[in-house]
């Protein structure tokens, strides 16, 4: 289970965050970005500012209070302006995949690679053994921010996305050492 009580995390960077209504309009304008819908695989096809506030209070809130799901902002940590969306999903007692993507005006800039320390050290934090995540293979902005985020190429193979198309996937892990994470 992720515990809510670590967040939010910051570094110079970026915070992590949970998502408020404040984050809906931006988070909804960054969904219709042309990479975020290539390589995303939103769940939706479509979201509005009013579908992201009822997205917060229905499905993210019952899986942040049931600690099985969050949907976090990354943030800017000097101004806490929304700049991207994490996702954390498929918890287990041991193990969770994460997802994320970043605005457009703000790629370029480590930003991911940040967000990537940051939820790892929540998860580790929260008693996890290991972080998977998936991305396409024509998806080099992905794959360089996970490999410099501590993750590793572990398979390749069709799956599913989220979106529900089938498509060839990278799988990658980060596993962290011994213990929980908690000393």
């Amino acid at each position: 289970m992720l515990d809510l009580s670590l967040l939010p995390m910051s570094d110079d960077a970026v915070r992590i965050r949970t998502m408020t209504h404040a984050d809906a309009a931006a988070y909804a304008d960054g969904t219709n970005d042309e990479a975020v819908r290539t390589y995303a695989h939103l769940p939706a096809p479509e979201y509005t500012r009013e579908s992201v506030i009822e997205m917060v209070d229905g499905v993210v809130a019952e899986g942040l209070a049931r600690g099985v799901l969050a949907v976090l902002t990354i943030a800017d940590t000097a101004t806490d302006r929304f700049v991207g969306s994490m996702v954390i999903f498929d918890v287990t007692q041991d193990t969770a995949e994460i997802g994320f993507w970043l605005r457009p005006e703000v790629r370029g800039r480590g930003l991911t690679v940040a967000a990537l320390a940051l939820v790892s050290q929540f998860a580790e934090c929260s008693g996890l053994r290991a972080l998977t995540a998936r991305t396409t293979v024509d998806n080099r902005a992905s794959q360089r921010a996970l490999s410099q985020g501590g993750f590793v190429s572990a398979h390749r193979g069709i799956g599913m996305t989220p979106s529900g198309s089938e498509t060839e996937l990278i799988h990658y892990e980060r596993v962290f050492s011994e213990g929980d994470g908690r000393g």
